[in-house]
């Protein structure tokens, strides 16, 4: 019965410790959209518009231009960004790319989707996906992988006609994320995000005098900070792992230690 009464209490421990990993594991709410979305892109890194996650951001351009735009991702996200071009009615055959950097404008590998694509001469649209690798944490200096802070989204046309020079385009870019939890946590982090800016606001942080400084390129932030994603199922997981190593001891002993104390054998028997 005592046995029982144990194990009973540590599934019970267990059910709840698994509840918020399952919930862990989900992907991450989209940002709010309620303000006003962007309807202008930048042209180059420093003049990126800025956007958050899940707002859909629009603008007009040219063939031929450069369009830019920058949103935040954090440690244990996976980013995916959605381009879709309205081209004009009469045009030639058209490619158009898009390309994601990190904080440092290294650019990113996409690990699955339609990151170029060839628009023939009748079509009237089109789309184009990245989703880029998990951001980590913390990474090996000599190492390409993303890290936290700003990402830029560079949209522009890799293949055209002369004639399709300077024609209007209308762009619509959004981007989400899914939150992959503890299966891509590491063990460090950075110290700062890779945030245009950052380290000038750190420097008038820590001076006696402070002062507003207009070298800070970037406002963006995930909605709950940065490194939010401290917490992880790898924690829920660990805690699971340590409940389930002490009923087995715990088992162990109730089946080695027999009945109790030994018979006491009376003198001369």
């Amino acid at each position: 019965m005592r046995i029982t009464r144990v194990l009973s209490a540590a599934f019970l421990t267990l059910g709840l410790a698994v509840s918020p990993a399952a919930a862990d594991s989900s992907p991450s709410p989209s940002a709010s959209s309620d303000g006003d979305a962007p309807t202008s892109a930048g042209t180059s890194f420093r003049t990126a518009t800025e956007i958050e996650q899940g707002q859909q951001a629009t603008a007009t351009g040219s063939t031929g231009d450069y369009l830019y735009w920058s949103f935040p991702a954090d440690a244990g996200q996976r980013p995916t960004v959605e381009a879709t071009l309205k081209l004009p009615e009469t045009h030639s055959a058209q490619t158009w790319q898009v390309d994601v950097y990190d904080g440092l404008r290294r650019r990113q590998a996409c690990q699955y989707g339609v990151q170029t694509r060839t628009a023939a001469a009748d079509a009237a649209s089109v789309e184009l996906a990245c989703v880029l690798r998990t951001v980590r944490g913390w990474s090996e200096p000599w190492a390409d992988d993303p890290l936290p802070g700003t990402y830029y989204i560079r949209l522009t046309a890799v293949d055209l006609a002369t004639a399709d020079l300077g024609q209007p385009v209308d762009a619509s870019v959004e981007v989400g994320s899914k939150d992959i939890g503890g299966a891509a946590a590491v063990d460090g982090s950075l110290s700062e995000p890779l945030v245009p800016g950052i380290a000038v606001t750190s420097a008038s942080d820590s001076d006696d005098e402070s002062s507003q400084s207009s070298a800070v390129l970037s406002a963006i932030e995930p909605e709950d900070g940065w490194a939010s994603g401290w917490w992880s199922d790898r924690w829920v997981w660990t805690a699971v792992g340590g409940v389930l190593a002490a009923l087995a001891g715990v088992g162990g002993y109730a089946l080695t230690r027999g009945s109790g104390r030994p018979r006491q054998v009376p003198p001369g028997a």
